[in-house]
């Protein structure tokens, strides 16, 4: 595989219910990396862009987080429907969903 010019690492973090910080995977985290996986496949994008489960990836309480690099854009409280805006919009035209991104405080 090529290097790729982006990648896309995806919290998958688990903790157990009632944790005070919480974690990605409790909200839906598998289902973002998921839904990233498939969009670039089905885009034939996989040898442009890589999507990476990872660990902890710091502020808990703003997950699901998708980290994007190069860059170190951080995006927060990201849902399977924000995927195709970020694939569209950061990953294709170059541009962050400003939206989506966590406040430089957190990150």
């Amino acid at each position: 595989m090529p290097r790729p010019q982006a990648h896309v690492f995806v919290c998958g973090q688990q903790r157990p219910e009632g944790h005070p910080r919480g974690s990605c995977g409790a909200v839906g985290a598998s289902v973002v990396a998921q839904t990233f996986s498939e969009e670039i496949a089905k885009r034939g994008l996989f040898q442009q862009f890589a999507v990476t489960p990872t660990g902890c990836l710091g502020p808990c309480h703003l997950g699901a987080n998708v980290l994007v690099y190069p860059g170190g854009h951080l995006y927060k409280t990201v849902k399977a429907e924000d995927v195709n805006r970020i694939i569209d919009e950061h990953l294709l035209g170059g541009t962050p969903v400003s939206e989506l991104l966590a406040p430089e405080a957190e990150w």
